[in-house]
């Protein structure tokens, strides 16, 4: 194995020489050309079992680059495979994008540069615009969005973007105040041509501006006296490489351009031992799915990692607007287009933050009190996609808690209605701009390691104990645990009215009082997919359907809608791995989480969205023999 291979981490994210390596043995192999585009390029993780053999002295592991290689010239497709120690290509192999079920690579940064030239010279779209009084099209932002898959005959194995406009008034005005809506022109991208213009009919276009920088709107409503977080002594974490070391916790940092931030190895150092709780964290899919019907925004069901590339989103933070306190940053390198590296400043943030009490007595009998405040370590990253901002934090806790939290921002995507017209499936923000009804929906995947690969997982919830001879007085109610014994009894929706959780246990491992250690994930509830079953986007986003999956381990196995959901027609991930209804108890488990926000625009949204969060929580239960944070 060679020397490069010993010293870096297997799990460590790929280096700006490591990028250039990866381009260079594809050249070597023959696989560029001018036509080329590397439209993803990702580490190749080796399996867990071989990561855990080799930090227990085993043999080094090979670093290897998973690469997305899509010919723009007749957008035939490729996934490779190259070795980074042996400097090798390893494996090359076609994805079958024109045949059912169809499944396309993400959406590339030239393409979205293309899109406007392509539309923008096509007669039928720009007699479309002049009959809506728009012959200047030099100040027209022509929206590149993903197609999705409805079954189109003429779209089928085409690489397809679907593109709507807006307007400006002066090229720093914002042009989602300004939609040209009844028109939708749908791009071929290979043949670089408009193969369709859906056009409804004339809607007034909103003339109100929705510009919000100062500049434009003035000084903010409130004057507040600065606000300053000092750590004198500086913050209570290390980090060597990508490794952090915070409090009881430890765990490793990467990031790539699919999911961005992911956190590896999350261990909890309990009495000396190091106790492992999670092996693999990430938010591996996210769909924006919109209410809308109308025949030029019915296709509208945006997936922000598989389509979007959301690692590649991220954007640089600033210190005393995004984060504040004592912070470290840390940079994040990825590959452009081309397969070049680049880096993003200040991508990833890593700082402390005060979390109010956790634990607090009053003893009126001892006159005794003790109080504990808490603190939690946040990694946090930023990505903005199109209109939308999302910010994504982890947070970690003195007492074992894992949070996640997501919070929402940026602008609201528009269209237009003749002012006070209303809208059934969506908010009128300003005089004949309409917000449409939307969904939000994360899904993290959680490779669990609660002390251990050998888990079960459990339905906790409440229920009432009906009166009678054990319940003379109707108070009573008990805990009731079921284990999801098989993935197929292992799809399961949140349902707050009995408190319903899912427990991760390790059998083999037991506390104090001799009951299996565990991790509780607390969902915060919201509905599920709200598209009638059958849907492209059901079809498309199954893993939205439902609040929980739980498959067993395969490194295989790593995004919900599949590998490629860019205009698949459906039916892979997790339906598909679901099918072989693997039993699960004391078994290496993956839990598929779905969260998110059911989002009715309101007017305080205009002209930018104030943070909305959604989340959910792992909290110890069992795992330590006693309250962790009293010492």
């Amino acid at each position: 194995m060679s020397r490069h291979a010993a010293t870096i981490h297997p799990l460590d994210p790929l280096s700006a020489d490591e990028l250039r390596a990866t381009r260079e043995v594809l050249a070597a192999a023959g696989k560029l050309s001018e036509r080329t585009r590397l439209a993803l390029v990702m580490p190749e993780e080796p399996p867990k079992e071989q990561v855990l053999a080799a930090e227990r002295g085993g043999e080094p592991l090979d670093r290897r680059a998973l690469v997305a290689v899509l010919d723009t010239s007749d957008g035939c497709t490729h996934e490779a495979v190259v070795s980074l120690g042996r400097r090798e290509l390893v494996a090359w192999r076609e994805v079958l994008t024109g045949r059912h079920p169809y499944g396309q690579p993400p959406i590339t940064n030239g393409e979205f540069e293309t899109v406007d030239l392509i539309v923008k010279r096509d007669p039928r779209w720009r007699r479309a615009m002049a009959d809506r009084g728009v012959t200047d099209l030099s100040l027209v932002f022509v929206a590149p969005l993903s197609a999705g898959q409805f079954g189109f005959p003429e779209e089928a194995g085409r690489r397809m973007l679907r593109s709507l406009a807006f307007l400006r008034h002066h090229p720093e005005d914002s042009p989602w105040a300004h939609p040209v809506d009844g028109l939708v022109a749908y791009v071929d991208l290979v043949a670089r041509r408009v193969v369709e213009v859906v056009d409804t009919g004339v809607v007034p276009v909103p003339a109100e501006c929705g510009n919000f920088a100062p500049r434009d709107q003035g000084p903010g409503p409130l004057a507040l006296a600065p606000l300053e977080i000092r750590q004198p002594e500086g913050p209570g974490f290390a980090v060597s490489g990508n490794q952090v070391s915070w409090a009881n916790w430890q765990l490793r940092l990467s990031f790539n351009a699919r999911e961005g931030l992911v956190l590896h190895q999350v261990r909890v150092i309990d009495g000396g031992r190091e106790r492992p709780v999670l092996y693999r964290a990430s938010i591996a899919e996210l769909v924006v799915p919109y209410a809308d019907p109308s025949p030029t925004r019915f296709w509208i069901s945006y997936f922000d990692a598989g389509e979007y590339s959301l690692g590649r989103c991220v954007t640089s933070l600033m210190l005393g607007c995004d984060c504040l306190g004592e912070i470290r940053y840390l940079d994040v390198t990825l590959a452009d287009d081309h397969g070049a590296p680049y880096l993003v400043r200040n991508a990833i943030c890593l700082h402390e933050e005060d979390a109010g009490v956790l634990w607090k007595h009053t003893d009126g009998i001892t006159g005794t009190a003790g109080t504990q405040r808490s603190r939690r370590l946040v990694v946090s990253f930023f990505a903005t996609v199109g209109n939308y901002d999302y910010g994504f934090f982890w947070y970690l806790y003195l007492d074992g808690t894992i949070q996640m939290e997501v919070k929402l921002t940026g602008v609201l995507f528009t269209g237009a209605v003749p002012p006070g017209a209303g809208h059934d499936h969506g908010t009128e923000v300003a005089p004949g701009l309409v917000a449409a009804f939307h969904q939000h929906l994360f899904c993290a995947r959680l490779d669990m390691t609660v002390d251990g690969t050998a888990n079960t997982v459990s339905e906790v919830e409440v229920e009432r104990v009906p009166s009678g001879d054990g319940n003379p007085y109707g108070n009573a109610f008990r805990r009731r645990a079921t284990v999801l014994a098989s993935e197929s009894e292992a799809s399961r929706i949140a349902d707050p009215s009995v408190g319903r959780a899912w427990i991760v246990e390790n059998p083999g491992s037991r506390n104090r009082l001799g009951q299996p250690v565990g991790y509780m994930l607390v969902p915060r509830p919201g509905p599920a997919l709200l598209a009638q079953p059958g849907s492209a986007v059901a079809e498309r986003a199954a893993f939205a359907t439902r609040h929980l999956w739980v498959t067993r381990y395969d490194p295989a196995e790593r995004y919900p809608a599949g590998d490629y959901p860019n205009q698949h027609a459906g039916g892979a991930g997790l339906p598909k791995w679901m099918a072989a209804d693997r039993p699960l108890e004391g078994q290496d488990l993956v839990l598929w989480h779905t969260f998110g926000s059911t989002h009715l625009p309101r007017l305080e949204d205009w002209p930018v969205m104030p943070v909305e969060s959604t989340g959910f929580t792992l909290r110890p239960v069992g795992f330590f023999d006693r309250n962790p944070s009293t010492g």
